[in-house]
């Protein structure tokens, strides 16, 4: 029998079924549950537990980590086993946002439970590599009791007692992956306008384009950090007719190619509004000032 904690978890999608399985592979004794019993099929055979409905499932652990499409889904899932959560710990891992991480918090507390919210920072395949974290966020005491067997997912990492920062921080790291997407398709399309243009070559030389890029990052988060602490001056900065330049000609090429020029005719538009409003220099500060609705 292993001395390992048992974990149940509810929910065995594609990503469920990775967590459920690095949790065995780590020597969890592990309890699972799915609408759909058949996903837990491969599971089973390696040595969890099909738990014949979710309030079994819940009864199974002292820790049940939910892993299903949303809050809504989550809500509509675990309000049968409602009562058989109390004295136990809820880590859900629905990607949600801050507001309905809080709710959800007050709901399990309002139960008798105790609850983290959760942002998986991989997906299916990385699980448990050293490529894998997950974020945690809620009251401190049961991240840390649970750290250990939380650890078996990937890099545990902790971010503060509001249950609604992990979602925050999941949603932020997200928009930027959705947004380096994006950006990879609109260099794809550019590239591939042209006959001898190819999605591969214009890849191989961005791969190492971002990648040297990426290290100024940390310069331009302290250039933020320290405008918000105490409105010290930037270290980067580059003028504001130069970066004008550089997204009308961006725009400029994307409409001759037959490509959206959207995002950079805002960028344009935006860039000279704040010509007209006297600023002089691009900083990583202002650039975030602007991003926000209220300034």
């Amino acid at each position: 029998m292993s001395s390992k904690p048992a974990v149940s978890v509810i929910g065995l999608g594609e990503m469920g079924q990775a967590l459920a399985g690095a949790l065995l592979a780590a020597g969890h004794p592990t309890t699972v549950w799915n609408r759909s019993a058949e996903k837990g099929d491969a599971l089973v055979a390696r040595g969890a537990v099909r738990a014949g409905s979710v309030q079994e499932a819940v009864l199974a652990a002292p820790l049940v980590i939910a892993c299903l499409l949303d809050h809504d889904t989550t809500y509509t899932v675990l309000e049968p086993a409602a009562e058989a959560l109390r004295g136990r710990t809820l880590v859900n891992l629905a990607n949600g946002t801050p507001d309905q991480a809080r709710r959800a918090e007050s709901w399990a507390e309002g139960l008798g439970a105790e609850y983290l919210d959760g942002g998986i920072m991989a997906i299916p395949s990385t699980v448990a590599t050293p490529q894998a974290f997950v974020l945690y966020s809620g009251r401190e005491r049961h991240f840390t009791a649970h750290r250990e067997t939380l650890e078996a997912l990937g890099g545990a990492v902790y971010l503060g007692t509001d249950a609604g920062i992990a979602p925050l921080y999941d949603l932020a790291l997200l928009s930027a992956m959705d947004m380096m997407f994006h950006g990879f398709f609109h260099a794809v399309a550019l590239a591939t306008s042209h006959k001898e243009g190819s999605a591969g070559g214009v890849t191989e030389l961005l791969v190492p384009w971002l990648e040297s890029m990426l290290q100024m990052l940390p310069a331009l988060a302290a250039d933020v950090d320290a405008d918000r602490e105490s409105g010290a001056a930037p270290g980067f900065a580059q003028g504001l007719d130069v970066v004008l330049a550089g997204a009308r000609n961006l725009a400029r090429a994307a409409r001759d190619a037959g490509v959206r020029a959207d995002y950079f005719e805002r960028s344009g538009a935006d860039l000279e509004e704040q010509i007209a409003q006297g600023l002089t220099l691009f900083t990583a500060p202002e650039a975030v000032r602007r991003l926000r609705v209220n300034g």
